[in-house]
């Protein structure tokens, strides 16, 4: 098992540990992972987030401890390519959410951000007096043109997107694609949850749980996911989907992809690193509400 001394992060100021096939159990005031090879201290006061992968079990007094030091909990998929679920600490920060609140809810605003999206995904300069449809219809020729460029360097059949995920019998390519998605969707909801935003209000998808998921997502897919995909199904289509997974996995160590998503997220939000060090709001009213609860049992307004 690793040293812990060090820790990884997503930023200067977010650590992360993920673990896989532990056993996790409370320590004096800390917490220690267990497994064949021995155990071993994890440093909970100083992790801001915990990612739990396959095999591992936490005991309740764990959960109680980690909850205690205000660390996140994310159960996710195998080196985080799945999420499954998530617990934010009561100390995290909500600057950043209500930030994002801000960008979303204002039009003007909006529109700068997703301005911004789509030059940082295409890497070129767009008009600002575009409306939100035009910048929709520039953005699917330019996916469209991805997919034909990598059918043809691939060469690989392109007959285009299908998106029934009730037929996944569909042709190797869109199984492909869909598998590909999937993987990247998943780790950029891993990070959105574990950095403190919300998967719901996004800038260009909206309307969904996921929608800023799928913003941050489509800013990696011309990169990683399609180009990656036409070049798995010209291998071959044996075991397609556990190939594809395997190799959006790597592509995602290799490009390290989860901290440029943290670092993609602050610029276009402009969202300054120092702020993570900013004074807490203390809410003034830290009373139990259960003696509410009390009142209103003695009034009988409320009934056990």
């Amino acid at each position: 098992m690793r040293d812990m001394q060090i820790l990884p992060r997503l930023s200067d100021s977010i650590s992360y540990l993920y673990l896989e096939q532990v056993v996790l159990h409370r320590c004096q005031n800390t917490i220690e992972a267990v497994d064949d090879e021995g155990r071993i201290p994890i440093p909970v006061a100083n992790l801001n987030v915990l990612m739990l992968g396959p095999g591992v079990s936490v005991s309740h007094a764990a959960m109680n401890i980690i909850g205690k030091n205000g660390c996140s909990v994310v159960w996710v998929g195998e080196d985080a390519t799945r999420f499954y679920a998530a617990g934010v600490g009561e100390t995290y920060k909500a600057y950043k959410v209500i930030r994002q609140a801000e960008l979303v809810s204002d039009p003007v605003k909006r529109k700068k951000v997703v301005v911004a999206m789509y030059q940082k995904r295409f890497e070129v300069q767009l008009d600002e007096s575009l409306s939100l449809p035009q910048i929709r219809g520039l953005e699917g020729v330019r996916v469209r043109d991805c997919y034909k460029k990598c059918s043809e360097e691939a060469d690989v059949e392109w007959k285009g997107r299908n998106y029934n995920f009730q037929e996944w019998g569909g042709d190797p390519i869109n199984r492909a694609l869909s598998t590909a998605n999937a993987v990247i969707n998943a780790v950029c909801h891993v990070v959105i949850v574990s950095c403190g935003y919300s998967p719901a209000l996004g800038f260009i998808h909206q309307g969904r749980q996921l929608s800023f998921v799928y913003d941050v997502a489509d800013l990696y897919k011309t990169e990683i996911t399609i180009p990656t995909a036409f070049q798995v199904v010209k291998d071959g289509v044996d075991q397609l989907e556990k190939r594809i997974r395997l190799e959006i996995r790597e592509k995602i160590r290799e490009t390290k992809l989860m901290e440029r998503i943290l670092q993609d997220i602050q610029s276009l939000l402009d969202i300054q690193e120092q702020e993570e060090t900013q004074e807490e709001t203390i809410d003034p009213d830290q009373e139990s509400p259960f003696p509410l609860w009390e009142q209103l049992f003695e009034k009988g307004e409320v009934r056990g």
